[in-house]
């Protein structure tokens, strides 16, 4: 018996009011309802394993916070149940900053004075903090149907342990603060934890090439592999493994695709030490379109023990992007489907979105840095939009659950048929999902798994999840 979700464009956007749902068209394609030009058979390998699963989500960034705070309690509940409850799309993973970031309303760290602190006696918790990000997380792991696992991230440290007395551009850690910013971190994990919020796992610094090639005005700490690689084995592994957080994943890199080698394999070669610590490494999605994927195999041909972890990801956020947000837009949502499935094809084990949610501008943002979220929140008109981008992150995070393990899937199309994108897994719930992106004519598909076949229609540029029971 098959359960079958599918979305064909147009998607429609979604509007919430006061808990009741209106729809309007989406202008930017027109739906084509021919016959099927052709027939794909997918086929099914389920002894053939790769990774397994993590999770998909989003970030609770400071804006995110204020945007969801600023709409009434009954939309509020609405908004954190359409991402993590059962009746909408089951995220299980989010983003936390350590302190601010361009999606904050100003810049600001945690322990800022007294300067040359290297005890850390004033670290305290920030108004953005107490009063948004911890009471929206709290509500979130209230409403979730999976424990939520949390990736914190630090974009700069208070100004006087860094070279330059800036939050952005050229700057590097100054050697003396090494502990100090490790004990920073286990200091976020600490004030986090007695909130109530368990951390999952921190990165080893938020794009530090930002902070080497000074490419944006925004919250970065720059670094090298050789700095790196010295921090994470003398002072930032040793400090989490000692302490009563020690099972924290550490993820290293937190940056482009084009970096992984970089921040991986030459950070391995020259300090091997360094693998005791680090559990995976982090990946950005803005470079994507221009970095092969297979850049990931540096990782999981040499040391396939540890994971891929997405990130970060948002559309918007390109120069050439000049409408920052673009309801009901299709491309965008394309974009999203395009980069999950071939991340996911390549093993990585989670894929996680950028702010849960923004305004009509896609900020706050403090330094104008302004993108495109899932989910748009209107302050004055008291509603919020779901945007294509949201149903597209939902074919994944609510259909592959953590412990999902990815199956082989083999493609075998018709002289002249285009391919189809997909991926396919076995679920903790003895289940099989497969996942097809249709970016061509109408189609069928033949689903084989072993003695069983079924014949599924595909839409014209079309995303469909198929689940059915093992058994």
């Amino acid at each position: 018996m098959f359960t079958l979700y599918s979305v064909s464009i147009p998607i429609k956007l979604d509007i919430v009011r006061d808990g009741l749902r209106f729809k309007k068209g989406s202008g930017d394609w027109a739906y084509n309802s021919s016959e099927p030009c052709c027939t794909t058979t997918l086929e099914l390998f389920p002894n053939t394993t790769y990774q397994t699963i993590e999770g998909f989500g989003g970030a609770v960034t400071d804006s995110a916070a204020i945007n969801y705070k600023s709409l009434s309690p009954v939309l509020q509940e609405y908004l954190l149940r359409s991402y993590f409850s059962k009746n909408g799309i089951e995220y299980n993973m989010l983003r936390v900053p350590i302190g601010g970031t361009d999606f904050s309303t100003h810049t600001y760290a945690y322990n800022e004075l007294p300067e040359n602190d290297t005890h850390l006696t004033n670290y305290t918790l920030a108004p953005e903090d107490t009063m948004y990000k911890i009471p929206m997380i709290k509500s979130i792991m209230n409403i979730s149907t999976a424990p939520v696992h949390i990736v914190a991230t630090t974009w700069s440290p208070p100004l006087w342990m860094k070279t330059r007395h800036e939050y952005g551009g050229f700057s590097r850690l100054k050697v003396e603060y090494y502990q100090t910013y490790a004990d920073y971190h286990l200091k976020f994990i600490e004030k986090y934890d007695q909130s109530g919020i368990p951390v999952w796992g921190i990165t080893t610094t938020n794009e530090p090439i930002n902070g080497v090639f000074s490419f944006v005005k925004f919250n970065s700490l720059g670094w090298d592999l050789t700095e790196m690689g010295k921090w994470i084995t003398n002072n930032l592994g040793p400090t989490i493994r000692n302490s009563k957080y020690k099972n924290i994943k550490i993820i290293a890199g937190d940056d482009q695709r084009i970096t992984v080698y970089y921040w991986f394999n030459l950070m391995m070669k020259y300090y091997p030490k360094v693998l005791d610590y680090v559990d995976g490494i982090g990946v950005h999605y803005y470079t994507d379109k221009f970095v092969p994927a297979f850049v990931f195999e540096t990782v999981t041909k040499t040391h396939p023990e540890k994971f891929i972890l997405g990130t970060e990801a948002c559309e918007g956020s390109a120069p050439w992007q000049l409408q920052k947000v673009i309801l009901g837009s299709w491309t965008r949502a394309k974009s999203y489907i395009e980069d999950i499935l071939e991340d996911l094809n390549y093993n990585l084990v989670g894929w996680i979105d950028w702010n849960l949610c923004l305004d009509l501008k896609g900020g706050p943002n403090w330094e104008g840095n302004n993108v495109d979220s899932p989910i748009i929140v209107d302050k004055e008109k008291q509603e919020f939009v779901k945007q294509p981008m949201y149903y597209a992150m939902g074919h994944f995070s609510k259909f592959i659950p953590r412990g999902s393990l990815r199956i082989k899937v083999v493609e075998k199309k018709q002289l002249l048929s285009s391919s189809l994108r997909h991926v396919a897994f076995l679920t903790p719930k003895n289940t099989t999902v497969v996942v097809v992106y249709n970016n061509g004519q109408a189609r069928s598909v033949n689903l084989k798994n072993g003695l069983k076949q079924n014949i599924l229609y595909l839409p014209a540029h079309s995303i469909t999840t198929i689940e059915y029971a093992n058994n």
